[in-house]
């Protein structure tokens, strides 16, 4: 039974509709070929109702501590979905028609009406046609809420006021839904000068051990960053160390990953630009951190600091056991106007070509075989996967590959992967699923896409007679709950 059965007091069939024409299949995404779809059938009943662990998030952890209202659709489900706002963008519309919030002083009014930018998303529906948003979002629609039409211009208000109802419900709340979404743990992504306070509140209120922070240093390790000198001022407040020093910001960095992990931490989060990871001397590190702080700065100088400090997080990675995430090579805010009037995060990252192999040599030379150490890996350039990230992860014990990531959580994109890495690496050196979304009612439909693509992908297997059935059960349970368990649990200190 859906959120909106619970809610409404209503019955909504296997199919997904009642009273209407829009049914969404049970075979969705299975493969086509009836005897391998009977065997994903069976593979996808054994784990389509595991708990979700859901380790990489971008759900502000704001919405947990608050517990209040989404609001309206338009807030839930469009505004924050940069997936969604980028096709209605790339057909003409403009962030401000579809709800997203201006900064100051940028000359543009976002539309405040959210019956007219549910409207708009309605009327462009059908631009998502085989995209994976559609899957998530019709996921969303019929299960989540119990939508029984589809959207369009004409039935627009209708399906609003029927989210609407499900929304103004007090079960329909943030703490509420991690319960009717199953989702067992869930990490939240903050800077690396958080105070935590609010992670704290929610342990004090038993949820500590349900929605973990995530460390996110990025903005402290980039010299080239417009607001670098503020953010390690704040760097350094947050852990009460001078940070005008290159030693004192080692120190509030380590300072800060230790009370990250007392609060529940699990990993930190890294999204720069390569994957160099080439260590400097101390002198060299200090000079070039000093003439940051001067204001001089070199593109060269920064990308050198870089490398530099990813290494350095490794080495306080084998120390606390915190697990890094690397996901590098994208050009962020690749329209500078865009960025200028509406800030970061807002559809213009673009992927770009990236080698892995010489980029994290130094740091898995010096930590791929630590007892303590634990990277994983992902990237938007498959070309990466059967070439360098399955036979990195096939020998280095140190390092996972993630799902894949962005533009390639998708259908097909999926089974590549699985195709590309698995003849190396196998599938135990991969995590299993982990989403990446800032859209809280897509984690759901995003875990229940990847189960259904894996459980066509070991179907498929079974029916070469390359694994027993048994196998793939217990290699789906693995994808789709244990694997991002172990990735991320605690290290023996």
């Amino acid at each position: 039974m859906s959120p909106s059965d619970q809610v409404l007091g209503t019955s909504v069939e296997a199919g997904g509709a009642t009273g209407g024409d829009w049914v969404l299949h049970p075979d969705r995404a299975l493969p086509a070929e009836p005897g391998v779809r009977a065997l994903a059938r069976e593979i996808l009943s054994a784990v389509s109702d595991l708990p979700i662990v859901s380790m990489h998030g971008h759900v502000p952890v704001e919405w947990f501590v608050e517990n209040g209202s989404f609001g309206n659709p338009a807030e839930l489900l469009v505004v924050p979905d940069h997936y969604l706002v980028r096709m209605l963008v790339s057909q003409g519309a403009t962030p401000a028609e579809l709800g997203v919030p201006t900064r100051t002083g940028s000359g543009v009014t976002a539309e405040a009406d959210p019956r007219e930018i549910w409207r708009r998303f309605c009327a462009g529906w059908h631009l998502f046609r085989g995209t994976p948003t559609r899957f998530w979002m019709e996921t969303e629609l019929v299960d989540i809420f119990g939508v029984t039409q589809r959207p369009s211009a004409e039935t627009a208000d209708a399906i609003y006021d029927r989210i609407q109802a499900v929304v103004d419900s007090p079960d329909f709340r943030p703490r509420a839904l991690l319960d009717t979404f199953g989702i067992e743990v869930v990490s939240t992504t903050d800077p690396a000068w958080s105070d935590l306070a609010q992670h704290h509140r929610l342990a004090a209120e038993g949820l500590g051990d349900r929605v973990l922070p995530t460390f996110r240093p990025d903005a402290v390790l980039t010299l080239t960053s417009p607001t670098w000198i503020a953010d390690v001022a704040r760097l350094g407040e947050a852990a009460g160390v001078d940070t005008g020093s290159y030693a004192g910001y080692l120190e509030a960095l380590r300072l800060q990953r230790e009370r990250f992990k007392a609060a529940g931490a699990r990993a930190t989060d890294h999204g720069l630009a390569t994957t160099d990871t080439t260590p400097l001397s101390d002198a060299e590190a200090t000079r070039l951190y000093a003439d940051a702080l001067a204001g001089r700065v070199t593109p060269e100088g920064s990308t050198a600091f870089a490398g530099h400090m990813m290494f350095q997080m490794a080495a306080m990675a084998a120390e606390d056991h915190l697990v890094m995430q690397i996901h590098p090579g994208v050009l962020r805010d690749h329209d500078p106007a865009i960025a200028a009037a509406y800030g970061p995060d807002k559809g213009y990252d673009i992927p770009l070509a990236i080698e892995f192999a010489h980029g994290l040599r130094p740091l898995l030379n010096a930590f791929g075989h630590h007892p303590g150490f634990r990277a994983i890996a992902f990237t938007i350039d498959e070309d990466t996967y059967s070439r360098e990230l399955a036979p990195l992860a096939g020998v280095y014990p140190g390092l996972k590959l993630g799902a894949p990531w962005w533009f390639l959580d998708a259908p097909d994109a999926m089974r590549r992967y699985r195709e590309a890495v698995t003849e190396t690496a196998g599938f135990f050196n991969t995590t299993g699923f982990v989403d990446d979304t800032r859209a809280f009612c897509s984690i759901p439909a995003r875990h229940d896409l990847a189960r259904r693509i894996d459980a066509g992908y070991l179907a498929r297997l079974v029916t070469e007679h390359r694994l027993d059935l048994d196998e793939a059960v217990d290699t789906a349970t693995y994808l789709a709950y244990r694997g991002p368990l172990e990735a991320y649990a605690e290290l023996a200190s």
